[in-house]
């Protein structure tokens, strides 16, 4: 079920002609899984193929590698779940994991 729903999510995903970067800092807000709210800050790289994600949160510190294809993000952060992002137009990173049921937000400073 959550491959299904990923490959719908990228294919009526919109495309943008000209992708900008997303590399700098963001300040991170989340829940999760167990509904606990957490916050902290990222280091968002962007080299143009490869997306690399630092996370320094009050639930623990992580990183992650990952793909961007149009407005969507996949992050493999060595959980069973990616994370996946989806790129808001006020450059904002709404993102879900753990199999959809947690939520991360990520605001560029």
């Amino acid at each position: 079920m959550p491959r299904l729903l990923l490959a719908l999510a990228l294919l009526f995903a919109p495309t943008f002609a000209h992708a900008q970067s997303l590399a700098g800092m963001y300040d991170d807000w989340g829940r999760k899984l167990d509904g606990a709210a957490y916050e902290g800050s990222a280091e968002v790289r962007d080299d143009g193929e490869t997306i690399n994600i630092f996370w320094n949160t009050t639930a623990g510190v992580y990183s992650g590698t990952g793909a961007r294809d149009g407005n969507i993000i996949l992050i493999d952060w060595g959980s069973d779940y990616l994370i996946v992002y989806t790129i808001m137009e006020d450059g904002e990173l709404h993102g879900t994991w753990a199999d959809g049921y947690a939520l991360d937000r990520l605001s560029p400073r």
